[in-house]
């Protein structure tokens, strides 16, 4: 049955706007750090200015190859540039939802805040540094964990050298903060 007869969705528009609700709780900003926010800023220019206007050339020059259904060119690149719009929007969202917080402003500080730098010891000893982070920041193998992240949340505003219990999966855990920085303020 050809598709022009069955109302049907592809999914990109309701996967983005699952994507948006999951991520970033009810009633909640996108909290982001300025590093975070420019990082964004720089792909979404990157995919407007350079990479839209390349795909956009290929597939003009590949529709005035003739026959677009078996042509290989016109096919990816306009599947590719639907990829780029889909991306386009979804960044353009983010950007739109957006709180920039500089978390410098708590340099010296040893409470514990978005965008501090954290070194905690659990009750079997194991130390981990982890820095909260926005939610399009996360990266765990780095020790970037989200301001959401169940350990983000029961660590937030506790103090060097508090104790604090925290509720895991696999049960209860106390960690012990052992260290809190942020990053220093840019010389003006």
């Amino acid at each position: 049955m050809n598709k022009a007869f069955v109302k049907e969705s592809d999914g990109d528009d309701d996967d983005e706007a699952a994507a948006l609700a999951l991520a970033i709780p009810p009633g909640s900003k996108n909290y982001i750090t300025p590093a975070g926010y420019q990082r964004i800023k720089d792909e979404l220019l990157q995919l407007i200015d350079v990479e839209r206007p390349e795909v956009v050339r290929i597939v003009h020059w590949a529709a005035s190859n003739g026959d677009r259904s078996e042509n290989g060119d016109y096919i990816y690149g306009k599947r590719r540039l639907r990829e780029i719009d889909r991306r386009i929007r979804f960044l353009t969202k983010r950007m739109d939802l957006a709180a920039v917080v500089d978390p410098s402003v708590h340099h010296g500080s040893d409470q514990i805040y978005f965008g501090a730098t954290v070194t905690y010891c659990d009750q079997h000893g194991q130390e981990r540094t982890i820095t909260i982070v926005g939610i399009d920041e996360l990266d765990p193998l780095n020790g970037k964990i989200s301001w959401v992240a169940p350990v983000a949340r029961a660590l937030t505003k506790a103090r060097e050298g508090d104790v604090i219990t925290f509720h895991a999966p696999h049960g209860v855990d106390e960690l012990e903060v052992l260290a809190v920085s942020y990053p220093a303020p840019a010389a003006d």
